[in-house]
């Protein structure tokens, strides 16, 4: 079974989608709604860029782009709520109003992150990324790309039991496009079922990124047919989520592929 996790990004400079969503209870519950109905089971709020070139957001004004939109969801939806941070603070405060996982780029490396996990009984998202968003996509490079994201992946498993954190709430995420050039994005997705045999649920976001966009020549605006099938591809290899962009376009594809497969 693969949810579809929809991205909501709460900023004004994210790669695809950097201020569609105004700041305001009806824009946030509205865009909601449209991905519940779409198909979203889970929604995965941001409230800080992670894209190529990206600087970092202080903290106080992530947890006002983040805190209010989890509020109106909680308070008037039925739909589970993904946090995509790297910040202990914003961590925190969204676990304690509600929040059903906590999703890091930068997998609780961040002082203060374990802590505020540990102390919380929902999944938490491990991503590797090579670098900083700054610096991830100048020069990516690897020996071996699958071996050493699952050597840096299961590193941070082991650093998070050892804060009391359970194996079993931990989710793998490759990392596709957070310092990976197309022939390792290509590599991972190909050795996703590598992830569940070693014991791990995996939430896989290829939406929209730019290998689509080398794979297909579209633009960003362009991608929701590439991304969607990317997705299904990534069901059936037996992603748990898929997060994206574009839902309706998503569903459909996993449909289609689970009906003729």
């Amino acid at each position: 079974m693969t949810d579809i996790m929809a991205v909501m990004n709460l900023t004004p400079d994210s790669f695809s989608d950097g201020g569609d969503i105004s700041l305001t209870q009806d824009a946030v519950l509205n865009r909601a709604q449209t991905c519940i109905d779409e198909g979203a089971t889970w929604l995965d709020l941001g409230g800080e860029s992670t894209r190529p070139g990206a600087t970092p957001v202080p903290s106080e004004e992530e947890l006002s782009r983040v805190m209010p939109a989890l509020e109106w969801i909680k308070a008037r939806l039925d739909v589970k709520v993904s946090i995509d941070t790297s910040n202990p603070e914003l961590m925190r405060c969204a676990l304690a109003g509600g929040a059903d996982m906590i999703n890091d780029v930068r997998a609780l490396q961040s002082p203060g992150a374990l802590e505020a996990c540990a102390a919380a009984d929902v999944p938490v998202v491990l991503m590797h990324m090579q670098g900083t968003p700054a610096t991830m996509q100048m020069a990516p490079e690897y020996q071996d790309v699958v071996g050493e994201v699952m050597a840096f992946l299961q590193s941070r498993v082991a650093v998070c039991q050892q804060a009391g954190i359970d194996k079993s709430r931990l989710v793998l995420d490759p990392g596709f496009g957070f310092g990976k050039a197309l022939e390792h994005n290509r590599a991972l997705f190909a050795s996703i079922d590598a992830f569940h045999r070693a014991g791990f649920d995996t939430l896989i976001g290829v939406s929209r990124k730019r290998m689509i966009g080398e794979i297909t020549g579209q633009p960003v605006e362009g991608r929701a047919v590439g991304s969607a099938v990317a997705a299904a591809l990534a069901a059936k290899a037996g992603a748990r989520w898929v997060r994206v962009h574009d839902v309706a376009a998503t569903r459909d594809a996993i449909a289609v592929m689970d009906s003729l497969g």
